[in-house]
């Protein structure tokens, strides 16, 4: 609590030395953030970044800053280039699961020695997505890993990083880039890494058709899969499946059945 009232503090005292009614885009700078802090009397932590990533991914501006915002808008944290960010406003960003989307049960491939390593929610969430092919069922492309946590600089961006780069294939021959995100815990899943991602997409692998992805582990342990679309700057969802990972006996021939008849 100590540590997100700093955060607050901070990012409010950014936020309110800019903002008038009618503004939509407040510019600040890293050593702003250092600025800031000193008049603050705030003592900052280690890694500075992780005052942005909080904001971004785990929990939500300050409510001064969140109640400025017009009716189905929010203020979000958008980097613009090397150590330079802004706080703009658009409209209500962040993607969850639908909580009545039909489970699809795919047996579970996923080596135990891999199951009871696994580090953390993200690095256990990436392993079971490409040991059982996930990206390849929720897309119909035949899929590879290519890289794992690709870091890059984009212009107007700075650094960006994705969790997993797939190459995949279609019947065609056409080739894709499909870059995944990875949510675990209670990491939330905003617009800004999905345009992150179709940036690298359209920078570092131009000729290729780019198809951003996310995951997420739900809290009944399902694991859902979104794909995006961008188009005239929104990003909006155009693809949401839910898999449980079952052992064998736990996908019944009646389940199977039924899987024969559904449209997609």
């Amino acid at each position: 609590m100590v540590k997100n009232n700093r955060y607050s503090q901070i990012i409010e005292a950014i936020f309110f030395k800019t903002y008038k009614i009618g503004l939509i885009e407040i510019p600040f700078s890293r050593e702003q953030i250092e600025l800031t802090a000193n008049e603050l009397n705030i003592k900052l932590p280690k890694n500075l970044g992780d005052i942005l990533y909080s904001f971004r991914y785990r929990t939500p501006l300050p409510e001064k800053i969140v109640n400025t915002a017009p009716k189905e808008f929010e203020w979000i944290i958008r980097p613009a280039g090397r150590a330079l960010y802004k706080i703009v406003l658009t409209r209500q960003t962040h993607f969850k699961p639908a909580e009545h989307l039909t489970e699809t049960k795919i047996p579970d491939a996923t080596p135990g020695i891999i199951s009871k390593y696994a580090m953390n929610d993200e690095q256990a969430l990436l392993a079971k997505v490409r040991f059982n092919r996930l990206i390849d069922i929720f897309t119909g492309l035949t899929c590879y890993s290519l890289q794992s946590h690709l870091r890059t600089t984009i212009r107007d961006m700075g650094q960006v990083e994705t969790d997993e780069i797939y190459i995949g294939i279609d019947k065609r021959g056409a080739h894709y880039i499909l870059p995944v995100q990875a949510k675990g815990g209670t990491d939330k899943l905003g617009v800004v890494q999905i345009e992150q991602d179709f940036a690298i997409g359209a920078i570092k692998f131009p000729r290729l058709i780019c198809k951003p992805i996310a995951t997420q582990f739900m809290p009944n342990g399902a694991i859902v899969l979104f794909e995006f679309e961008s188009f005239e700057g929104e990003i909006t969802i155009v693809s949401e499946k839910h898999y449980r990972l079952v052992l064998p006996n736990e996908l019944s021939d009646k389940e199977i059945e039924m899987y024969k008849t559904r449209t997609g």
